[in-house]
């Protein structure tokens, strides 16, 4: 009567072998929705947001922007920010590129969700591309949770550019924070915890 639980379908896709012993279930933890949420400040900021992933690719994203004159923001996962401080800038910001490796649910970029800013995610298709790591080539994501009212993804440095004209050019259409109150709120992730005790 026990099922072992993970976040997201791609991690249990992974410990699918562990089923002969144990039911593995999806789960996913809620957002913070009110502690996540917009503001009615004026929006004109830019971040990009890095995780293990490497400095050339951060570099080939700076230098866009720099060439472009846009001004931002880097969160680095390894130096630690304070998360006031975080939720402050995403108020502030119009959109955000992601750098990240993989996910089994990705909390803080859910937090930029939520806030309701659309973000342009350079995804990954294995786990081996988080730098330092020893992973082999298993099937992962940055953005396991992610639709197109969300924003824009794409996995090499050569679809950046088409994909950060068509992501600037449908900006304004996005809607993030729909997608986290439509799929990750406190009741919802309740309900499903309470569907699985009663599977058992």
């Amino acid at each position: 009567n026990s099922v072992y639980i993970q976040p997201s379908k791609w991690v249990c896709e992974l410990w699918k072998p562990a089923e002969k012993f144990v039911p593995i279930k999806i789960l996913p933890f809620p957002v913070e929705i009110k502690k996540f949420k917009p503001n009615n400040k004026k929006r004109t900021k830019v971040f990009i947001y890095f995780k293990y992933r490497m400095e050339k690719e951060l570099n080939f994203i700076k230098s866009f922007l720099q060439n472009k004159n846009i001004e931002f923001r880097i969160f680095d996962y390894n130096k630690k920010y304070p998360q006031d401080e975080y939720i402050k800038y995403l108020q502030e910001s119009k959109y955000g590129i992601w750098l990240g490796a993989h996910e089994s649910q990705g909390f803080a970029l859910e937090e930029a969700l939520s806030i309701n800013v659309p973000l342009l995610v350079w995804n990954v298709k294995y786990m081996s591309q988080e730098v330092r790591s020893n992973y082999k080539d298993i099937f992962s994501t940055t953005i396991p949770y992610f639709d197109k009212s969300c924003g824009e993804y794409f996995y090499k440095e050569s679809e950046f550019l088409s994909k950060y004209t068509e992501f600037i050019n449908k900006l304004n259409t996005y809607r993030p924070r729909n997608f986290i109150l439509n799929n990750l709120n406190v009741k919802q992730c309740a309900d499903k915890l309470q569907n699985l005790i009663y599977e058992l």
